[in-house]
């Protein structure tokens, strides 16, 4: 663990922040959204995760093994025959 530094809360609109220096956050990889969490007394701060991270190979994998077809029995109305535009 690397070398503490001492910053103050900021009055930021209605909320509070901190700001956080540029090596810090060079060092840490952080560069966009974040994820904070409590943890007793203790703030925790990282890159947040991507959404849907993973499923393009998921996906894949899955097309490679025929594992992605349709299990339920499509059912169609009058209405998806009719009136639905695609």
């Amino acid at each position: 663990m690397g070398a503490a530094i001492r910053t103050r809360i900021v009055k930021i609109g209605n909320s509070q922040g901190v700001r956080i220096p540029k090596l810090l956050l060079e060092q840490s990889g952080i560069h966009a959204e974040v994820e904070i969490e409590v943890q007793g007394e203790v703030l925790t701060i990282r890159t947040a995760s991507r959404s849907r991270s993973g499923w393009e190979e998921a996906f894949a994998a899955m097309a490679t093994q025929h594992d992605d077809v349709l299990h339920d029995e499509v059912n169609t109305t009058d209405w998806d025959r009719v009136e639905w535009e695609w």
